[in-house]
């Protein structure tokens, strides 16, 4: 029976390696070298697997290696921006969660499809920069942290952010572009955990990110504001907390059922464990999704000591990262746990 829980170094795996040893369980971290002198500070983590880079997951020694610790793999942002879907879904360790899904994550039309599967008010699509007859973000495909994100009211907006991204080297080809609407409003990430061991859809946190340089940019008096000589960026930098109106939680549980009964219709066996919804709450307190992660969210880290939603379904401090542990735990004593793992 596997009993070490491991994953990437980076992302959110501090908080998933200590839920997991708050939870009983060895802990494993395969982490770049470069970064090892950030981690071997942590006396949570019982197994370290250097690497040069993350992509040497897949050699199927590092592979041989982790089933032969019997380990279960918790998949994180890191992991979808490194390797392909297809990488992903060659790896021959155990996942917690659906791996398969994690390809609807990083696709653009996939993704869209799952949404309004799920009920869900998205943004409209742009199909093609010559229909841009509004303000619009221009995004990448997968899970960038908000990299390369540009706005654009018009076509020739748009072929200059490309080609700033061209020339920089982020894209090579004006398809690996999606183009929405964008739509004003808060911006809000919704953390949900699903259990397929108790049927339940739990509301774990709640957060807002903040992004350079376009949260920056406020800072700067308006009459300066026409001056600053670059495009804002979205490139993530961190989190804020937040907690929502408490009438608002019914839509959200809504949207958290709808997400997850349309995930197991179009990507069995669905959505088993964290996702997030990420969206914004207009002036008239509708939320928009533009987006949703399949797995745990940078966000969560946030609340390593649970959050004022957790605190209202466990006794104890529960982060998304030990609730993760709690579940594997859950799943092995009712010898369940190819229900939460792929």
């Amino acid at each position: 029976m596997r009993k070490i829980i491991g994953t990437l170094g980076s992302h959110c795996s501090l908080q998933v390696l200590k839920g997991a040893k708050d939870e009983g369980f060895k802990t494993l971290l395969i982490t770049e070298k470069k970064r090892y002198h950030v981690y071997k500070r942590f006396n949570f983590i019982d197994h370290v697997i250097l690497v040069d880079s993350f992509r040497d997951v897949l050699q199927s020694d590092i592979q041989n290696r982790l089933n032969k610790l019997e380990c279960i793999l918790i998949p994180h942002g890191t992991l979808i921006s490194t390797l392909s879907s297809d990488e992903i879904e060659s790896i021959n360790v155990p996942f917690f969660g659906n791996k398969f899904i994690l390809r609807w994550e990083a696709d653009r039309n996939l993704k869209q499809k799952l949404m309004l599967e799920s009920k869900l008010q998205v943004p409209r699509a742009i199909n093609s920069k010559s229909e841009i007859d509004e303000l619009c973000i221009v995004k990448l495909h997968g899970a960038a942290g908000g990299k390369g994100y540009f706005l654009t009211s018009d076509q020739n907006g748009f072929e200059e952010g490309f080609h700033k991204l061209l020339n920089d080297n982020v894209v090579t080809d004006e398809n690996e572009l999606y183009i929405q609407e964008y739509v004003k409003g808060v911006p809000v990430f919704l953390h949900f955990f699903y259990s397929p061991i108790s049927g339940d859809i739990e509301f774990m946190g709640v957060d807002r990110r903040y992004e350079s340089d376009i949260d920056g940019i406020s800072r700067i008096p308006s009459k300066h504001q026409l001056n600053v000589p670059t495009e804002p960026t979205y490139n993530v930098i961190g989190n804020i907390p937040l907690v929502l109106r408490e009438s608002l939680l019914e839509g959200v549980y809504q949207m958290g059922e709808n997400f997850v009964q349309a995930s197991e219709r179009l990507v069995p066996p669905g959505i088993p464990g964290p996702f997030c919804l990420e969206g914004v709450y207009t002036k008239d307190a509708k939320f928009i999704t533009f987006e949703f992660s399949a797995r745990i969210v940078a966000g969560t880290n946030l609340y390593v000591s649970g959050s004022q939603y957790s605190e209202f379904l466990f006794q104890n401090g529960m982060s998304m990262g030990r609730r993760i542990a709690l579940e594997i735990k859950n799943a092995i004593s009712k010898r369940k746990l190819d229900r939460v793992l792929t």
